[in-house]
């Protein structure tokens, strides 16, 4: 599980996008126009390559917050998605 406080800093995503993977699962969480974006979809493909269909997204305020926000949800995800993510690795 992703944790806050050992988490890259809300000034990091004025740059670029930060990606990482756990257990069959990526996820991506960059700066947009609205807000700071977090997907996630399953291994074994970077974002790019991954189809849309495949991915789930939510948008969260450009904040310290919202970083929070987002991780939490990322946690969510992969506990709610736990097969997609266990059959994912196992590819």
């Amino acid at each position: 599980m992703l944790k806050k406080e050992t988490f890259v800093p809300i000034q990091f995503f004025k740059k670029e996008a930060y990606t990482g993977s756990m257990n069959g699962m990526r996820y991506r969480i960059k700066k947009e126009e609205e807000g700071l974006e977090a997907a996630v979809y399953p291994q074994p493909y970077c974002y790019e390559a991954t189809a849309d269909e495949k991915k789930t997204k939510a948008v969260f305020p450009f904040s310290e917050e919202g970083r929070q926000q987002a991780l939490e949800w990322i946690n969510q995800q992969f506990v709610e998605k736990q097969d997609l993510w266990a059959a994912a690795e196992r590819k």
